[in-house]
């Protein structure tokens, strides 16, 4: 009896380390995340922050500015070598390349040339991995193997100014994406499995921005800031249910990926500030109405994070800041300079936050709504990083511009 006692605690004690290790290795399958709101869910801070991470394994994978993608023990990344736009299939535990594919890409020229390789992080869903690259050619490829399942280009050399950036989202069987130029461009939807189109709404061309997905009254719709505006399409049909006005000047852009809170839309753009709508059916169609203006306080390249009702950012003056999301009023701002490019990555990782700006420090912060406190600063690459570092357990894997590492919080 004793021994079968021992041996049902002891299998006990293995179901919960499984279970805690299935909610610890979260997977990281599209931009911003599982919910594409920078949420990292089962990670565990630890009590005492260490002034470096312990390095596991780094590999050179190519240029580019695009997060890699995380499903299971694999890790699907989207970088430039050469001439050709290349994914990669790597082993996430030891970085060993599994499978490769490739393709001629466009050349990259003007001022968007220093950033030859690709922006848009891939998306994973069903057996299949979905990229898009700086010339807007539209990939999905098996996520087994890597053969390409079906590639689209339907605005040959057409691209904004800068190429394209926006990461695709899939919704209920069908990959979105908003691709072309200024003036000629259009959100498609292609069915994931086929690459047959479903929809396609011209009405604006691309910016920088990814869509992100709101649902109301059971209505999915995407919203996005496009080039003049935020609209809301319809994921069924593809139909315009609403639009607002928010067009860039000057040197800014429509780049930051709205945020979803329930009905409340908040998007954001340099020299606009930060706007706060709620969506509402009205009769057979939809409203926006306005919550709230901050006209003080937007990224240029980065997109803010929610949490507990307050918003975390790094303006495109380089400072981190903070804006109450239910009145709109600005918290604080750190005056101290974080990265005048203007470029970071932000995610809420549960006890605090973390921002990852160019310069490739790991800045590690407390979500107050008083003031700004730094709780670490930690190197994690020695070259310029665009993209988001993936959390999964213990484990922080960040892309720099050539290179990708594994890191162990220990």
């Amino acid at each position: 009896m004793k021994n079968t006692n021992q041996s049902r605690v002891l299998m006990a004690g293995c179901v919960i380390l499984l279970i805690a290790s299935c909610v610890v290795a979260q997977d990281w399958p599209q931009w911003r995340g599982p919910n594409r709101d920078g949420k990292v869910s089962g990670f565990t801070a630890p009590q005492e922050w260490p002034k470096e991470f312990t390095q596991k394994w780094k590999v050179p994978v190519g240029s580019g500015d695009a997060t890699p993608a995380l499903v299971g023990n694999k890790l699907y990344v989207f970088t430039r070598q050469g001439d050709e736009e290349v994914t990669l299939c790597l082993n996430a535990g030891n970085g060993e390349e599994l499978w490769k594919d490739k393709y001629a890409a466009q050349a990259v020229t003007g001022a968007a040339a220093r950033h030859p390789g690709p922006r848009s992080s891939p998306a994973v869903s069903d057996g299949k991995v979905v990229t898009i690259g700086v010339g807007g050619v539209l990939s999905c490829l098996d996520a087994a193997n890597g053969k390409v399942v079906w590639r689209k280009d339907p605005f040959p050399k057409v691209v904004p100014k800068f190429f394209t950036s926006m990461s695709p989202i899939i919704v209920d069987g069908m990959v979105i994406a908003h691709l072309g130029g200024q003036g000629n461009g259009a959100i498609i939807a292609y069915d994931l499995a086929t690459g047959n189109e479903k929809w396609r709404w011209s009405g604006e061309g691309p910016e920088y921005a990814s869509p992100a997905l709101l649902t109301v009254d059971g209505t999915k719709q995407i919203v996005t800031l496009a080039e003049k505006s935020i609209v809301g399409i319809g994921v069924a049909d593809g139909k315009l249910l609403w639009q607002l006005p928010f067009a860039p000047a000057g040197r800014a852009y429509n780049a930051a990926t709205p945020i979803i809170d329930g009905q409340t839309v908040i998007y954001t753009g340099a020299g606009r500030g930060a706007k706060a709508v709620r969506i509402e059916k009205q009769g057979d169609g939809f409203a926006a109405k306005e919550l709230w203006s901050n006209p003080d306080l937007a990224p240029q390249y980065n997109t803010p994070v929610l949490k507990d009702g307050l918003l975390f950012g790094l303006s495109n003056r380089g400072n981190l800041y903070c804006i109450n999301a239910r009145t709109g009023q600005t918290a604080w701002t750190d005056e101290t300079s974080r990265d005048r490019s203007g470029f970071a990555a932000i995610l809420d990782v549960g006890s605090c936050l973390l921002a990852l700006p160019s310069s490739s420090e790991l800045i590690v912060f407390k979500p107050s709504d008083s003031e700004y406190s730094e709780l670490a600063k930690i190197k994690v690459a020695e070259a310029p990083s665009y993209a988001h570092p993936v959390i999964s357990g213990n484990r922080v894997f960040v892309k720099d511009q050539e290179s990708l590492t594994m890191w162990i919080i220990e």
